[in-house]
């Protein structure tokens, strides 16, 4: 059985103050009404426009979830500083994915985020794969879809963000304090056995968009 990872108290502290700040600046509450938090294993899906949208997801969370709840993040942006290799290793404990890998790295994407699922605990996932404006939902790549298949006793909870593209959109380095939102819809029915990748993408897309105002 894997070790537990450990997580030390300025880890905990700093996530502590992330929390705090995020909230502070963008007031933002989370309301669950599709579903309660719980230990339940879980991919949570959102839209995503903002570098916050991980941050204010898992910061809604309650404190003593987070420790089993991984962000998964793109290894080309999280990995270029010490600092930010700091926050998304030991703050987030996220799961890095490389977007730019080729071969055996890119056959093997979704290997780490399995690896997750496997020991019961739960994602936090952007199936767009990408920031987008805000205003729309992109297309959803396949990975969600995988996943679900392979590891199908896993809950797949819709979560829409509303305003981050105003806080700190694609392309900007200022945070704009704006009141935000997000919302936990209910999990979906499980990925049926003659349902085809298309239909399941397109079914959590319209899940997703359901919780738009």
């Amino acid at each position: 059985m894997e070790k537990p990872q450990r997580i030390s108290l300025l880890a905990k502290g700093m996530g502590m103050l992330l929390s705090f700040t995020c909230r502070l600046l963008t007031g933002v509450r989370t309301r669950w009404v599709g579903c309660q938090p719980t230990i339940t294993s879980r991919i949570y899906y959102a839209n995503h426009s903002s570098h916050l949208d991980g941050l204010v997801i898992w910061a809604g969370l309650p404190p003593l979830m987070r420790h089993a709840v991984h962000p998964v993040a793109a290894k080309d942006y999280w990995d270029k500083t010490p600092f930010r290799r700091y926050l998304v290793n030991k703050v987030f404990r996220a799961v890095l994915i490389d977007r730019k890998g080729d071969g055996p790295a890119k056959e093997n994407v979704l290997e780490p985020l399995e690896a997750i699922l496997a020991k019961s605990e739960s994602l936090i996932l952007f199936p767009e794969g990408t920031r987008g404006d805000g205003e729309e939902l992109s297309h959803f790549k396949s990975g969600i879809y995988h996943l679900s298949k392979k590891y199908p006793n896993v809950e797949v909870v819709p979560v829409y963000l509303e305003n981050l593209n105003r806080v700190l959109p694609k392309g900007s380095k200022l945070v704009v304090p704006i009141i935000c939102s997000a919302v936990v819809g209910q999990p979906l029915a499980p990925l049926a056995e003659e349902e085809s990748k298309a239909e399941f993408l397109q079914r959590a897309k319209l899940a997703l968009e359901e919780l738009m105002p």
